[in-house]
């Protein structure tokens, strides 16, 4: 992957959350040197969001304008902060529309990184301390490197999915779900309250929010679910759901057996008349296509 060395930057405004924070590189042209299609687009000051690679963690806000939604708050913090004080940051004051102050407002850190998603963030692992190589110079990922990241860390504490996409090298993804599975077998973070397999009834948006009732799931599914409810109504009934995820468009394979492309989450998602959803199939077994 490529290493690019630079800062981690957190004010004006700022809503870093458990898998997204902005980076600004030593060589603001090192953005230049993302491979892939997809293309950073950094602002004036050279920053851009990094989406942290191989995980997904609770929603602290998700949506747009009028209709911003958040996963239970406790756990969306606790990844967040625990992002950054990873990092270095040693306070973190968070404000209720989300937006976060920190002491202090930068630190020194690297991105390892294969591209860009197609909403101009770079997705990356990301790590603080010594990087390994030069910046703009490739490296291999081992398992050692891996470990120093904040993608494997999240996922060893259970604040976080794993989240996997074809581009990721099958070994990285192995790594990846080991440390997701010691954390699920403790039941740390999201794993003593999670729903997902289990099933979360859903008769307002409220079931999926609330900070002390709503259901613990996977972010993804949270996002389709938040999507489909401002589609139809808050309060809908979900047995449509399904149909509108056939037509929602996610590709992705399943493991152990990868071979067949699948279009459409309705594949993996059950929903009983009493509106309880939930999905067929792990999120580690579950190998998105790079758009």
């Amino acid at each position: 992957m490529l290493l690019i060395r630079g800062k981690f930057k957190v004010e004006g405004g700022a809503k870093p959350d458990g898998d997204t924070l902005p980076f600004i590189p030593d060589d603001v042209a090192d953005w230049k040197l993302v491979p892939g299609e997809g293309q950073v687009v950094p602002k004036a000051d050279g920053r851009a969001s990094v989406r942290l690679e191989g995980i997904d963690a609770l929603e602290t806000h998700y949506g747009e304008d009028d209709h911003v939604e958040h996963q239970p708050r406790g756990l969306a913090h606790e990844a967040a902060d625990e992002l950054l004080k990873f990092l270095g940051f040693s306070t973190v004051l968070r404000a209720e529309d989300e937006t976060v102050a920190t002491t202090p407002d930068t630190v020194n850190g690297w991105i390892l990184t294969r591209g860009a998603d197609v909403y101009g963030r770079c997705v990356a692992f990301v790590g603080k301390g010594t990087p390994p190589v030069y910046s703009g110079y490739w490296t291999g990922v081992d398992e050692d490197l891996l470990k120093r990241t904040a993608n494997y860390h999240l996922l060893l504490a259970g604040l976080a999915y794993p989240a996997f996409y074809s581009g990721l090298p099958e070994y990285l993804r192995e790594y990846l779900t080991e440390a997701s599975e010691k954390a699920r077998a403790s039941t740390k973070g999201v794993w003593k309250a999670d729903r997902t397999l289990t099933g979360a009834t859903v008769t307002t948006m409220t079931s999926l929010t609330h900070d002390t009732t709503g259901a613990v799931i996977l972010p993804k599914l949270f996002r389709r679910l938040k999507d489909y409810l401002d589609f139809k109504s808050p309060d809908a009934s979900l047995a449509c759901f399904r149909a509108y995820l056939a037509g929602a468009g996610d590709e992705y394979r399943l493991l152990p057996d990868s071979g067949t492309l699948l279009r459409g989450l309705h594949h993996i998602v059950d929903v009983t008349g009493d509106n309880t959803v939930r999905m067929t199939r792990p999120a580690r077994e579950v190998v998105f296509k790079e758009k």
